[in-house]
C-alpha cells in the first residue's frame, strides 16, 4: 500500500514474517518505470476480474482457475504498492492511506458479490461476508485514529491468509463441486456453511477486540464527574 500515514504498523498474522522478507526483494526487482500507483491499479483490475470469474463459473467451472490466478495477481499489486514506495522512499502517507483502503473496500465488495452470484455460495451469504469484513476494516481504521497503530490482522488472519483460503476453496470446488447441503429443506452448499461460520467468527473477533479497546480507552480516559459551576 502506498502508505499509512505516520501510524505505527503492526502485522501479527500468520504469513507476515514471510511477506516481510519477500516483498522488499520483489520491490527491488521491479523496473524503475513501475510506480506504486501502477501496482494499486493492477490490484484493482485483478479484484474486478476475480468477481467476474466467480460469476462466470455459472457457465464453466474452469473460471475458478482464473479466479485463483487473479487472487495471486491481486496480492502482488495490493501488497507491493506500499512496499515499493517505502523501498524507494517516495511515500505519500495520506494519499496512500486513503487510496489503499478505498481500493480494499471495492475489492472486498467485488469478490463477495462474485462469490454470491456464483453457484457455490448464496448471495445473502456473500453479502454477509462483505459486511462483516468491512466492519472489521472500519474497526481497524478507528483503532488507527485513537491508538496511532495500524493493526490489520485478526487472530493470525489477514488479507493474504484470506486469499490463500479462497484459492484452497476454489481447488476444492473444482475437485468435488458445490457439495449441496440441506438444512430442513433449505438448499445451500457446504461453502455457504463455511461462509456463515466465517461471518460468526469475524463478528466474534470484532466484539472481542472492541471490548478490549474500550477497556484500554477507559483506562486512558477514566470517567469524569461534572464540576458544579460557581
Amino acid at each position: 500500500m502506498p502508505g499509512e500515514g505516520k501510524h505505527q504498523r503492526s502485522y501479527d498474522f500468520l504469513l507476515a514474517p514471510l511477506e516481510r522478507r519477500l516483498l522488499p526483494k520483489l520491490a527491488e526487482a521491479l523496473p524503475a518505470w513501475v510506480v506504486p500507483d501502477h501496482l494499486t491499479l493492477l490490484g484493482l483490475i485483478a479484484s474486478t476480474g476475480i468477481g467476474l470469474s466467480y460469476y462466470l463459473s455459472n457457465h464453466n467451472e474452469a473460471w475458478l482457475w482464473a479466479a485463483s490466478l487473479l487472487l495471486v495477481v491481486n496480492w502482488f499489486g495490493d501488497s507491493l504498492d506500499g512496499t515499493l514506495a517505502r523501498v524507494r522512499r517516495i511515500e505519500r502517507p495520506r494519499y496512500g492511506f486513503y487510496l489503499d483502503h478505498l481500493m480494499d473496500a471495492y475489492s472486498t465488495f467485488m469478490i463477495g458479490m462474485g462469490l454470491g452470484l456464483s453457484p457455490y455460495m448464496l448471495l445473502a451469504v456473500g453479502l454477509a461476508i462483505v459486511i462483516a469484513y468491512l466492519l472489521l476494516s472500519i474497526n481497524v481504521y478507528l483503532e488507527t485514529h485513537v491508538f496511532g497503530e495500524f493493526n490489520l490482522g485478526y487472530a493470525l488472519i489477514g488479507p493474504t491468509e484470506v486469499r490463500v483460503i479462497l484459492i484452497a476453496l476454489n481447488i476444492i470446488a473444482l475437485e468435488i463441486g458445490p457439495l449441496p447441503f440441506g438444512i430442513r429443506g433449505f438448499g445451500a452448499t457446504v461453502f455457504d456453511v463455511v461462509g456463515v461460520l466465517g461471518v460468526f467468527g469475524m463478528i466474534t473477533m470484532l466484539c472481542a477486540r472492541a471490548f478490549q479497546n474500550l477497556r484500554t480507552l477507559a483506562r486512558m480516559e477514566p470517567p469524569r464527574r461534572p464540576t458544579s459551576a460557581d
